[in-house]
């Protein structure tokens, strides 16, 4: 998938004037490339589009107008764009009734989740079994970050299976703490074979 450059980026004047019906169309694309796993969960497989909003975004909440400020918040957000013969998810693990936990609690509920980047999250396409992989350095041995980057590397036969409806695809966890799994919609199916043709 072609990488974003400055030139991709609207400036903050000409971005307000969009951003309603941009806003918009992203929401409606991001309920198509989001999948709950379980309760807790919750899967968006980005692309060119849910990235080059959140960097507008990024610029429009932080006032960011200067070039070199504009490519820093590119490359923040570079690793949430897939590379050839592959598919990108953000992860994040959702905790119901979190206003009512203590910051412990939620701490603890989090931490369950460790482990889960060694080969527990994987995307089943008939019998392809295709292992997410997580970007470095949101997991360490004592604490879990809430947010995680994956990619799955997509093999030709698997990109295959997820084109034919008559393939099952799924998103699996299997988890020591939280195992679950959920049918790709026809929907998300469509949305990853193009990003795999992109």
């Amino acid at each position: 998938m072609k990488p974003l450059a400055l030139s991709d980026l609207r400036n903050i004047a000409e971005y307000e004037k969009v951003r309603e019906a941009l806003r918009a169309e992203v929401i409606a694309l991001k309920q198509r490339r989001r999948i709950h796993v379980g309760d807790n969960l919750t899967f968006l497989f980005e692309n060119r589009e849910t990235v080059l909003f959140q960097v507008q975004e990024m610029m429009r909440t932080e006032r960011i107008v200067h070039d070199d400020k504009v490519q820093e918040e590119i490359d923040a957000y570079a690793p949430l764009l897939p590379g050839g013969g592959e598919v990108s998810a953000t992860l994040f693990i959702e905790i119901p009734d979190l206003y009512k936990m203590t910051q412990a609690a939620v701490r603890e509920t989090v931490n369950r989740f460790q482990g889960l980047d060694r080969d527990a999250v994987f995307l089943q396409v008939g019998a392809h079994r295709l292992p997410a992989r997580f970007e470095g350095g949101h997991s360490k041995e004592e604490k879990m970050a809430a947010v995680h980057y994956l990619r799955f590397p997509v093999t030709e036969a698997a990109q295959a299976g997820l084109a034919d409806p008559a393939v099952e695809a799924r998103l699996v966890v299997q988890h020591p703490h939280y195992a679950a799994e959920a049918a790709l919609s026809a929907e998300l199916r469509q949305e990853l074979v193009r990003d795999l043709a992109a």
